[in-house]
């Protein structure tokens, strides 16, 4: 979407008008949710540009949006500067290190729900620089971005397969970005290196200075390629770690025994995407609940293996052997493990046990898409209706209780998913599947 030009004034936002930001929050796809919280936020907070930086998130860790031009550009290097500054549930004001230059900001970090012990961090670029934002204002900013937190954290340990598959496109789509911008820096800084280090050039100083450049632009290139995996991967070891931790509260008091088998030494440090495993634990979780709640079950065997290119995580009881398929039904295992690839595996045998193998991929699976609305989200469908019905973008907004800036993020939404330039195009669309 096209940055916007705002108003340099901000306005007090009532109660009704933060509890239809916040209806909105819950409702727009995870890659929504910053530009819908940037907009909800401008009359409160005139700012240039949002910026986003949450672990919680597994593949689209930092993200910006920019609300008004001019807007500087902000790296997750800025980020993570500021973000020791900002306590958790307490905004900070003041001025930081932004794109180059220091600039007023406003920064909100939130824990709430996090499986991570690092908090998840919001700044807002402010446009005036002389006045400092009320307390009350402050805080109601602090309270939607707790709302945020939470709610990405919910989905995210609850590995909903829309979002899942959603998330692992995403991430395919970054890896390529991020490998063929890597290949290309380092394939020119390392011939500026031959260059300068050719035996023909006289000014020694001169090329001794260039080659230290060139060697550390090289050392950040990798640096920021550590950054990032780390956000967005997970070593094995801790992740299964973080799994034993969250499931012995669940059995603290009940007769079963949990027993847990890590993986072995010589992969526990293999880097594990995170929509992996945040889908690993909550099928591991769900497992393990069904088998408890059976009769006769005294011990419960968590195992997970890294074997060639897929993680296998193994739940084993010494039950009756007669746990159906359906039991994992009501949680959605299979459907969660299908959104990634993966495959899940029953094996009762009657007065030996149940063991259940869920089998997950490490790497993106190509999955093509025939319907031309299917990667449409629910609110994206709303919106195209009503652009088939011929409808405004203020009549659009009045129906479904949201802004007209969020009806024009929707519909550029549309436009590019469905691959078409106008309205009416993506009207027919919607007709010539009807």
């Amino acid at each position: 979407m096209e940055p916007r030009t705002i108003r340099s004034t901000s306005r007090a936002l009532g109660a009704p008008d933060l509890l239809v930001v916040a209806a909105e929050l819950v409702r727009v796809p995870m890659e929504e949710i910053l530009p819908v919280l940037s907009e909800g936020l401008a009359p409160l907070v005139g700012h240039t540009v949002a910026a986003d930086l949450s672990p919680q998130c597994a593949h689209s860790p930092f993200k910006t949006h920019r609300q008004a031009e001019p807007a500087p550009r902000i790296a997750v290097t800025d980020l993570q500067a500021l973000g020791p500054r900002v306590v958790p549930g307490h905004p900070w004001q003041g001025t930081a290190a932004v794109g180059g230059e220091e600039r007023t900001v406003l920064a909100v970090a939130s824990g709430a729900g996090a499986t991570t012990d690092r908090p998840a961090l919001l700044v807002l670029v402010r446009e005036r620089s002389d006045t400092e934002l009320p307390t009350a204002d402050a805080e109601a900013v602090q309270h939607l971005w707790d709302l945020v937190t939470g709610h990405r954290t919910r989905i995210t340990n609850e590995a909903v397969p829309g979002a899942l598959a959603q998330s692992r496109a995403t991430a395919g789509e970054r890896a390529r970005v991020i490998a063929e911008l890597g290949e290309a820096h380092e394939a020119a800084l390392t011939a500026l290196l031959g260059v300068l280090r050719a035996k023909d050039l006289d000014d020694r100083a001169a090329r001794s200075r260039a080659v230290d450049l060139a060697v550390s632009a090289l050392v950040a290139l990798r640096a920021e390629a550590d950054r990032d995996q780390e956000l967005t991967e997970e070593p094995a070891g801790e992740a299964f770690a973080r799994l034993a931790d969250s499931l012995k509260p669940l059995l603290r008091h009940s007769d079963v025994r949990l027993e847990f088998a890590p993986p072995e030494a010589e992969t526990a440090e293999m880097s594990v995407p995170g929509d992996v495993v945040h889908l690993t634990r909550a099928a591991v979780r769900a497992v393990v609940l069904a088998m408890a709640a059976q009769e006769g079950v005294r011990r419960i065997h968590v195992r997970w293996q890294l074997a060639g290119c897929q993680l296998l995580a193994s739940v084993r009881d010494d039950g009756p052997g007669e746990l159906p398929r359906s039991a994992l039904d009501t949680h959605r295992v299979g459907r969660r493990l299908a959104a990634l690839g993966g495959t899940l595996a029953v094996d009762a045998l009657p007065g030996w046990g149940t063991t259940v193998t869920a089998t997950l991929p490490l790497g993106a699976p190509e999955t093509p898409r025939a319907d031309p609305l299917a990667g449409l989200h629910p609110r994206e469908a709303e919106v195209l209706a009503h652009l088939a019905r011929g409808h405004r973008n203020r009549t659009i907004a009045q129906e479904l209780h949201i802004s007209e800036s969020t009806v024009k993020f929707h519909v550029a939404n549309i436009l590019a998913k469905l691959g078409v330039s106008s309205r009416g195009e993506a009207a027919a669309v919607l007709h010539a599947v009807a």
